[in-house]
């Protein structure tokens, strides 16, 4: 394996424009962290790596390297590009457990409400910073999408484990199970001394496709399946609903989990589905049925009734009268949208018709003090989206809290 690695990082010709660098949405300095890793500085490489993106390890494993950083890769013309993922997590996760990190002197107190990707990030440059942080989380283990929503075979949940030691080691104190709205609000939280409060609690309720038979029991939300796929017990034919990365994620799982036959049915062709090429490549590898060209429009109790699909133009036509698809289970993987227990309980914070937080371009929500970024404010995005834009949020809510304390 290591020397996997260091084969890959010789091969990086250090451009004086690494397109590789504006390919990643957080602008990580590869060419100086593959001469950091050749020059026996992986310690140094690992504090760089985490300074500009505190879930490094989590990217290396899980970012959609093909459409960003390896995509850019010059050497993508010839065919060969860069496995950059894999060189920065293997530094990463070298060093994640031996970073010293240290607080500032200490300033005002932050609630963060929801420990996913964009809460951990704030987590952890507010921290730094010397804010006191309390971590609200619905579940019982801090995650997010990343513990939930992301198999195991994708992202052991071993990683998590060891980044929340590295939170407790700033001093983040981290309350589980609890849902902030039906007991504790928003309003509570500034009446207990909070200076600002960040929303980070991404998409939790599962949209319906509001056809007949979606509440018959052997139905089931993608959401919910992969939270917690053993307590599920398939072993004929499953069928999943969907076409996106999170459909990639149930029909991988299922395929582990035992199911005899694992389909993903898509009412448009294979080219047209939002989920990454790569991601497609290894649901085939693993085994995963495609049927395309496939409207559902009812399920009944024995499976899937549909019309076929065909393009005229640029639109979809039915091409067939309706046909059963016989299925065990059924798990319907059509997006996620927010929950609505913390704005529905606390006024001034404004949402859009999708029951998306609104926010500027800076983070700041519609109600002085509260501050949002992540999945609950743009929608299912990836990891190192909601690294990104939580960065420039966080230094938003510094710049508040600091004007704040100087006008006590």
């Amino acid at each position: 394996m290591k020397e996997n690695i260091r084969s890959e990082a010789e091969r990086c010709l250090k451009c004086k424009k690494p397109k590789c660098v504006e390919g990643c949405p957080v602008s990580t300095s590869i060419p100086e962290m593959m001469t950091m890793l050749l020059d026996g500085e992986i310690k140094e490489a690992g504090v760089m790596l985490f300074d500009n993106n505190p879930l490094s390890i989590v990217c290396g494993l899980i970012c959609h390297h093909e459409a960003q950083c390896r995509g850019h890769c010059i050497l993508n013309h010839k065919g060969n590009p860069i496995n950059i993922g894999a060189v920065e997590n293997y530094i990463s996760d070298y060093n994640l457990d031996q970073l010293q990190l240290e607080t500032g002197q200490k300033k005002g107190r932050v609630g963060i409400i929801g420990s996913g990707p964009a809460g951990i990030t704030i987590a952890f440059v507010l921290a730094r910073k010397g804010y006191q942080v309390t971590l609200f989380e619905s579940h019982d283990k801090i995650g997010g999408v990343m513990r939930y929503g992301i198999p195991e075979f994708r992202l052991p949940k071993l990683i998590l484990e060891r980044i929340k030691s590295k939170l407790e080691v700033l001093g983040v104190k981290i309350r589980p199970n609890v849902l902030i709205g039906p007991v504790l609000t928003v309003d509570d939280l500034f009446r207990d001394g909070y200076d600002s409060i960040f929303i980070g609690t991404g998409v939790w309720n599962p949209k319906k496709m509001r056809i007949k038979g979606e509440s018959l029991g052997h139905v089931h939300y993608a959401i919910d399946y992969l939270k917690n796929p053993s307590v599920y017990d398939f072993s004929k034919r499953v069928t999943i609903i969907g076409a996106g990365n999170v459909a990639i994620d149930v029909a991988r799982t299922a395929v582990r989990r035992g199911a005899k036959e694992v389909v993903i049915l898509y009412r448009k062709g294979k080219e047209d589905m939002p989920a990454s090429p790569h991601e497609i490549m290894y649901a085939e590898l693993d085994g995963v049925h495609f049927e395309m060209y496939k409207q559902p429009l009812e399920i009944d109790d024995t499976g899937i009734w549909y019309e076929e699909m065909k393009q005229v133009g640029a639109e979809w036509i039915v091409d067939s009268k309706a046909k059963h698809y016989e299925s065990e289970a059924i798990i319907i993987a059509v997006s996620q949208a927010p929950r609505s227990n913390i704005v529905s309980r606390s006024k001034g914070i404004d949402v859009n018709k999708y029951g998306f937080v609104v926010t500027d371009n800076k983070g700041n929500t519609t109600l002085e003090g509260v501050f949002a970024s992540g999945d609950v404010v743009t929608g299912a995005k990836t990891v190192v989206e909601a690294v990104k834009y939580s960065k420039v949020v966080a230094k938003t809510m510094e710049t508040y809290m600091e004007k704040k304390l100087k006008e006590i």
